[in-house]
Protein backbone atom coordinates (compact mmCIF):
# COMPACT_ATOMS: atom_id res chain seq x y z
CA UNK A 1 0.00 0.00 0.00
CA UNK A 2 1.83 3.39 -1.16
CA UNK A 3 1.30 7.00 -2.42
CA UNK A 4 0.81 6.03 -6.39
CA UNK A 5 1.33 9.48 -7.64
CA UNK A 6 2.49 13.36 -7.47
CA UNK A 7 5.37 14.64 -4.84
CA UNK A 8 4.82 11.44 -2.50
CA UNK A 9 5.12 9.16 -4.90
CA UNK A 10 5.93 5.30 -3.83
CA UNK A 11 5.59 6.39 0.37
CA UNK A 12 4.37 3.34 1.49
CA UNK A 13 1.11 4.22 4.23
CA UNK A 14 0.30 2.15 7.34
CA UNK A 15 -2.66 0.10 7.31
CA UNK A 16 -4.39 0.11 10.62
CA UNK A 17 -5.03 -3.49 12.50
CA UNK A 18 -8.51 -2.70 13.73
CA UNK A 19 -11.37 -1.59 12.12
CA UNK A 20 -11.81 -4.35 9.48
CA UNK A 21 -9.52 -1.04 7.00
CA UNK A 22 -9.72 -2.87 3.47
CA UNK A 23 -7.62 -0.77 1.86
CA UNK A 24 -8.71 0.79 -1.93
CA UNK A 25 -6.00 -0.68 -4.12
CA UNK A 26 -3.04 0.88 -5.30
CA UNK A 27 -4.55 0.19 -8.66
CA UNK A 28 -7.91 1.25 -8.38
CA UNK A 29 -6.64 4.25 -6.75
CA UNK A 30 -3.82 4.61 -9.55
CA UNK A 31 -6.48 4.28 -12.44
CA UNK A 32 -9.01 6.38 -10.62
CA UNK A 33 -6.23 9.53 -10.36
CA UNK A 34 -5.17 8.75 -14.15
CA UNK A 35 -8.64 9.08 -15.05
CA UNK A 36 -9.29 12.54 -12.66
CA UNK A 37 -5.61 13.90 -14.34
CA UNK A 38 -5.80 17.96 -14.44
CA UNK A 39 -8.52 17.95 -11.92
CA UNK A 40 -7.01 17.24 -8.86
CA UNK A 41 -4.86 20.41 -8.40
CA UNK A 42 -6.36 22.73 -6.11
CA UNK A 43 -9.14 20.49 -4.99
CA UNK A 44 -10.81 20.45 -1.64
CA UNK A 45 -10.99 17.38 -1.20
CA UNK A 46 -13.44 14.81 1.32
CA UNK A 47 -12.20 11.27 1.71
CA UNK A 48 -14.76 9.28 3.64
CA UNK A 49 -14.38 5.63 5.45
CA UNK A 50 -10.86 7.04 4.93
CA UNK A 51 -8.84 4.10 6.72
CA UNK A 52 -5.62 4.71 5.89
CA UNK A 53 -5.83 8.39 4.02
CA UNK A 54 -4.98 6.75 0.61
CA UNK A 55 -7.46 8.81 -1.47
CA UNK A 56 -7.05 12.05 0.43
CA UNK A 57 -3.02 12.14 1.25
CA UNK A 58 -2.99 10.78 -2.43
CA UNK A 59 -5.29 13.94 -3.69
CA UNK A 60 -2.73 15.95 -1.36
CA UNK A 61 0.63 14.83 -3.07
CA UNK A 62 -0.95 15.47 -6.61
CA UNK A 63 -1.66 19.21 -5.71
CA UNK A 64 -5.22 19.36 -3.85
CA UNK A 65 -5.28 22.40 -1.52
CA UNK A 66 -6.64 20.57 1.40
CA UNK A 67 -7.93 16.92 2.40
CA UNK A 68 -10.31 15.75 5.29
CA UNK A 69 -10.26 12.49 6.32
CA UNK A 70 -13.23 11.07 7.94
CA UNK A 71 -13.63 7.50 9.42
CA UNK A 72 -14.83 5.47 12.75
CA UNK A 73 -11.34 4.82 13.75
CA UNK A 74 -8.95 7.69 12.20
CA UNK A 75 -6.32 7.47 14.44
CA UNK A 76 -2.71 7.36 15.05
CA UNK A 77 -2.09 4.57 11.40
CA UNK A 78 -3.68 7.93 10.16
CA UNK A 79 -1.36 10.93 11.61
CA UNK A 80 1.29 8.84 10.59
CA UNK A 81 0.91 8.46 7.22
CA UNK A 82 -0.26 12.38 6.74
CA UNK A 83 3.26 12.73 8.49
CA UNK A 84 5.13 10.63 6.08
CA UNK A 85 3.58 11.94 3.11
CA UNK A 86 4.20 15.76 4.40
CA UNK A 87 7.69 14.64 5.33
CA UNK A 88 8.33 13.10 1.47
CA UNK A 89 6.48 16.56 0.24
CA UNK A 90 9.07 18.98 2.18
CA UNK A 91 6.50 20.31 4.34
CA UNK A 92 6.16 20.72 8.12
CA UNK A 93 2.22 19.69 8.08
CA UNK A 94 -0.48 19.01 5.37
CA UNK A 95 -3.34 20.97 4.92
CA UNK A 96 -5.00 17.80 6.10
CA UNK A 97 -7.93 17.23 8.70
CA UNK A 98 -8.41 13.63 10.37
CA UNK A 99 -11.98 13.36 11.89
CA UNK A 100 -13.26 10.26 13.75
CA UNK A 101 -16.81 9.91 13.09
CA UNK A 102 -19.26 7.85 11.46
CA UNK A 103 -19.10 8.37 7.49
CA UNK A 104 -22.60 7.84 6.44
CA UNK A 105 -23.56 11.03 7.88
CA UNK A 106 -23.18 14.19 7.21
CA UNK A 107 -19.88 16.10 8.71
CA UNK A 108 -20.47 19.04 10.90
CA UNK A 109 -19.21 22.37 10.17
CA UNK A 110 -16.98 20.70 6.91
CA UNK A 111 -18.11 22.74 4.29
CA UNK A 112 -18.05 21.52 0.73
CA UNK A 113 -15.73 19.85 -1.39
CA UNK A 114 -14.93 19.93 -5.27
CA UNK A 115 -13.80 16.21 -4.83
CA UNK A 116 -15.10 13.40 -2.37
CA UNK A 117 -14.57 9.69 -2.24
CA UNK A 118 -16.07 7.11 -0.36
CA UNK A 119 -14.54 3.61 -0.26
CA UNK A 120 -17.06 1.78 2.85
CA UNK A 121 -16.37 -1.48 3.87
CA UNK A 122 -18.12 -3.50 1.15
CA UNK A 123 -21.17 -5.22 3.47
CA UNK A 124 -22.06 -1.84 4.09
CA UNK A 125 -23.12 -1.63 0.04
CA UNK A 126 -25.40 -4.03 0.51
CA UNK A 127 -27.47 -2.19 3.60
CA UNK A 128 -26.49 1.50 3.59
CA UNK A 129 -25.95 1.98 -0.02
CA UNK A 130 -28.43 5.03 -0.09
CA UNK A 131 -26.97 6.75 2.66
CA UNK A 132 -23.51 6.23 2.37
CA UNK A 133 -24.45 8.03 -1.79
CA UNK A 134 -26.28 10.69 -0.23
CA UNK A 135 -23.94 10.97 2.44
CA UNK A 136 -21.17 11.99 -0.29
CA UNK A 137 -23.25 13.97 -2.86
CA UNK A 138 -24.27 16.12 0.01
CA UNK A 139 -21.04 16.98 0.88
CA UNK A 140 -20.40 18.09 -2.47
CA UNK A 141 -19.86 21.47 -3.72
CA UNK A 142 -22.33 23.28 -6.17
CA UNK A 143 -21.24 23.45 -9.75
CA UNK A 144 -20.37 21.17 -12.61
CA UNK A 145 -16.67 20.62 -11.88
CA UNK A 146 -17.40 18.37 -8.72
CA UNK A 147 -16.66 14.67 -8.65
CA UNK A 148 -17.82 12.42 -6.48
CA UNK A 149 -15.61 8.72 -6.65
CA UNK A 150 -17.47 5.82 -4.87
CA UNK A 151 -15.64 2.64 -4.63
CA UNK A 152 -17.79 -0.70 -4.32
CA UNK A 153 -17.59 -4.42 -4.79
CA UNK A 154 -16.74 -4.79 -8.97
CA UNK A 155 -20.44 -5.95 -10.46
CA UNK A 156 -22.58 -4.32 -7.67
CA UNK A 157 -24.18 -1.33 -9.11
CA UNK A 158 -24.02 1.60 -7.43
CA UNK A 159 -27.62 4.09 -7.16
CA UNK A 160 -26.73 6.71 -9.08
CA UNK A 161 -28.02 10.07 -6.92
CA UNK A 162 -30.87 12.51 -8.26
CA UNK A 163 -29.72 15.29 -10.01
CA UNK A 164 -26.01 13.23 -10.72
CA UNK A 165 -25.00 11.36 -13.69
CA UNK A 166 -22.59 8.46 -14.08
CA UNK A 167 -19.11 9.59 -15.72
CA UNK A 168 -17.26 6.48 -15.46
CA UNK A 169 -16.92 2.90 -14.48
CA UNK A 170 -13.21 2.11 -13.75
CA UNK A 171 -12.67 -1.52 -12.59
CA UNK A 172 -11.09 -5.09 -13.27
CA UNK A 173 -14.15 -6.94 -13.14
CA UNK A 174 -16.39 -9.03 -10.49
CA UNK A 175 -15.07 -9.58 -6.70
CA UNK A 176 -12.44 -7.02 -7.75
CA UNK A 177 -12.87 -3.00 -6.70
CA UNK A 178 -14.82 -0.84 -9.10
CA UNK A 179 -14.60 3.11 -8.62
CA UNK A 180 -18.05 5.21 -9.66
CA UNK A 181 -17.64 8.15 -10.39
CA UNK A 182 -20.27 10.79 -10.93
CA UNK A 183 -20.51 14.12 -12.18
CA UNK A 184 -23.68 16.32 -11.80
CA UNK A 185 -25.99 16.67 -14.74
CA UNK A 186 -25.23 19.75 -17.05
CA UNK A 187 -27.91 22.89 -15.60
CA UNK A 188 -27.93 21.17 -11.81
Amino acid sequence: MRVTGGLARGIPLRVPAKGGVRPATDYIREAVFNSLAAFVPGTHVLDLFAGTGAYGLESLSRGAASATCVDLHAGADLHANAAAVAKSMGVAALPFTAITGDATKPVANAGTFDLVFADPPWELWETRAEEIVANAVGSAATGAHVRVILEAPGGFVVPVPAGWKLRKVIGKGKGQPAASIFVRQAGE
